[in-house]
């Protein structure tokens, strides 16, 4: 399954991202009454829910009302998020929570030019904002789309000026642009601010990769969630569930640079990391700082095992750092394991077959190695001649 976020019609808003989470299938009276009890602790806060029309579009609208307009430091809205218990928040729910204020901070710090200890949430009441960023993070998580891979497209930005605690902005509002650098975006089509730092800040947390167009996909549902204006063309946020015909699986990688390890420990290194659980290992020659010669190690790993695979990194080579890319995606085909017999000039061999399929087509047929080389010792056979033997004999 894969995720399509597409705010290119009306950008993106925290009550947005709730309201077409709810109409793709969150249970709307446990997403109001998460966002009422953690909106509570910040101040008075009501949410309505209904289903709405924008323009001939039929959308759910989330309206969050609140009494507290008050700004809020960034570290003390974390301690009270660590303090508020409820049974349907649970720790990974929790800390995508906190990294959606995370980036909030980051870029409110960047803005301002002060440390993150010293910032404060000006534009958005706390409860307003806690009420937001915690039932998206709910819903997100209910749904399960946490698991999945998703896309985003680029999101449409609004135009004008907005009136904020600093005086009179142009939109987007630099926090907005902060969120959203090296991610494709487009102005207007309207002057009203269309995108929020709220609703940035969900998006960049929960999209794995930012496309420009459509990515291939087989949608099965369609979602949409109100904006607050009313427009001349519809205000929602579009969401897209379907499938690939490529399935994806969330990987990491490791990698460092060794410059004075020798082959024998390269080697080693290379097996003990296949032992601990490691995907793949890959040693590429390279030229390292001071122009010496050296060698770059990467691994592909499972993201549970990233911390096994470093130490196994560490201890076996010396190395002081291993560098670790986080939630990679990578495509991959289904593949099956056949067991064959293929007759070599009156002698028998049974070897396995590895069938590569997207979908019901295949895509590619190769004998594994090992039962290739055994038959090779067998027979006295080069390998490379066995290989192609064998690629003639089978059908598939």
């Amino acid at each position: 399954m894969a995720l399509i976020i597409d705010p290119q019609q009306a950008g993106i808003s925290g009550n947005m991202v709730i309201g077409a989470l709810i109409n793709l299938g969150a249970n709307i009276k446990t997403v109001k009454e998460i966002m009422e009890y953690y909106g509570s602790y910040f101040g008075e806060i009501s949410v309505n829910i209904e289903e709405v029309n924008k323009s001939g579009i039929s959308a759910t609208f989330v309206n969050v009302k609140c009494s507290d307009h008050k700004s809020i430091a960034y570290y003390s809205l974390l301690v009270t998020l660590d303090k508020i218990e409820h049974e349907k928040i649970t720790p990974p729910i929790l800390n995508f929570a906190k990294k959606v204020f995370q980036t909030l901070a980051i870029a409110e710090s960047h803005v301002h030019g002060v440390d993150m200890d010293k910032i404060h949430f000006h534009e958005v009441g706390a409860a307003d904002a806690v009420a937001d960023v915690i039932g998206a993070s709910y819903a997100f998580h209910e749904l399960g789309l946490s698991h999945q891979k998703v896309y985003g497209l680029p999101p449409a930005l609004g135009g004008g000026r907005i009136k904020s605690d600093h005086g009179n902005l142009t939109v987007p509002a630099p926090a907005t642009l902060e969120i959203l650098k090296n991610i494709p975006a487009m102005g207007g089509p309207v002057n009203h601010e269309l995108t929020t730092p709220t609703g940035a800040a969900l998006l960049v947390n929960m999209v794995d990769e930012f496309s420009e167009f459509y990515p291939l996909i087989t949608n099965k549902k369609i979602a949409y969630g109100a904006g607050s204006h009313n427009l001349d063309y519809p205000n929602v946020l579009r969401l897209i569930v379907g499938t690939s015909p490529i399935p994806t699986d969330k990987i990491s990688i490791l990698e460092t640079n060794l410059d004075d390890v020798t082959g024998e420990v390269l080697g080693h290194t290379v097996d003990r990391l296949m032992e601990e659980g490691a995907l793949d290992v890959t040693i590429i020659p390279t030229i390292a700082k001071k122009n010496r010669p050296a060698h770059l190690l990467r691994v592909i790993s499972k993201s549970s095992m990233n911390s096994v695979i470093a130490e196994t990194i560490i201890r076996e080579t010396g190395t002081l750092g291993v560098r670790t890319i986080p939630y990679v995606h990578r495509n991959i085909v289904s593949r099956e394991i056949i067991p064959v017999e293929v007759d070599f000039n009156g002698q028998p061999k049974t070897v396995r077959i590895k069938v590569a399929k997207i979908g019901e087509e295949i895509v590619n047929v190769t004998v594994e190695y090992e039962d290739a080389r055994k038959v090779s010792e067998e027979i006295q056979m080069p390998i490379k001649d066995v290989i192609r033997f064998i690629n003639q004999k089978i059908n598939f």
